[in-house]
């Protein structure tokens, strides 16, 4: 359970919708129950779309990061599927694609094509559970743990891959957000809220790494001293100590 736990460090620190924050809850709620009172085989099923989640997450901040990149790896995609450059959340991804099918932008951030099945792997296990076969696959916590320990492990491979991109989606918010008059909120705060952390479905790893951000290839800037205080917003925020606790 404990490890299981971690994955809300790399979910997003909060968001716009409402009805999002409400899904997360909702299979939050489900996985702890599930778990806590013995019924693996459905804590395992809402772990999995926690994970899923996830992916999804990062898949967004790939788009935003690299349009041009991420358009190029459509190609040979049908009608449908190349609909995922207009979907307005992570959510409506999958009204496109299938869920596997969703790893494969995993390799613009350099993972091979055997990560990405490992990455993948997951939903044909998943597959097995959620039809009727007969077979109950988790009988007992250690089983569960065991798989719980093996996707959180791609997690954080994931995460490591992610860093590049969070780095270019937050180098270029506090260049495009340190123009106060042609932002849409002036105090800082409320701007990192809006179109950082809701903008890009920032998590708390994603934040912890924005925070240690070197601000020295913005040091002959001429909106030097906006970014600082973008900087210094950002660390009030969510300071370390925050951070430190969820995990």
């Amino acid at each position: 359970m404990e490890e299981a736990l971690e994955l809300a460090e790399y979910l997003p620190q909060s968001f716009a919708s409402a009805n999002e924050q409400a899904y997360l809850d909702f299979l939050w709620s489900a996985f702890q129950t599930n778990y806590e009172t013995g019924r693996y085989e459905f804590a395992s099923l809402a772990f999995h779309l926690l994970y899923m989640s996830f992916v999804s997450f990062s898949i967004w901040q790939i788009r935003l990061a690299r349009p041009e990149q991420f358009a190029m790896a459509m190609v040979g995609f049908d009608k449908q599927e190349s609909n995922l450059v207009s979907c307005k959340t992570p959510f409506d991804f999958y009204e496109c694609l299938k869920e596997s099918q969703i790893f494969r932008f995993l390799k613009l951030i350099g993972c091979t094509n055997q990560q990405v099945g490992e990455f993948a792997k997951f939903v044909r296990r998943r597959n097995k559970i959620a039809h009727p076969t007969g077979n109950v696959f988790f009988n007992d916590h250690a089983a569960i743990d065991a798989e719980i320990a093996e996707m959180m492990k791609e997690v954080r491979n994931i995460e490591q891959h992610m860093e590049p991109v969070i780095s270019e989606l937050y180098s270029r918010f506090l260049e495009t957000s340190a123009e106060i008059e042609e932002r849409e909120y002036t105090d800082p705060k409320d701007e990192i809220t809006a179109n950082l952390v809701h903008a890009s479905y920032m998590s708390s790893a994603d934040l912890a790494f924005c925070r240690t951000f070197d601000l020295a290839s913005f040091s002959d800037h001429d909106l030097y001293p906006e970014i600082v205080i973008l900087q210094e917003a950002l660390v009030t925020l969510y300071p370390a100590e925050e951070a430190e606790e969820a995990a």
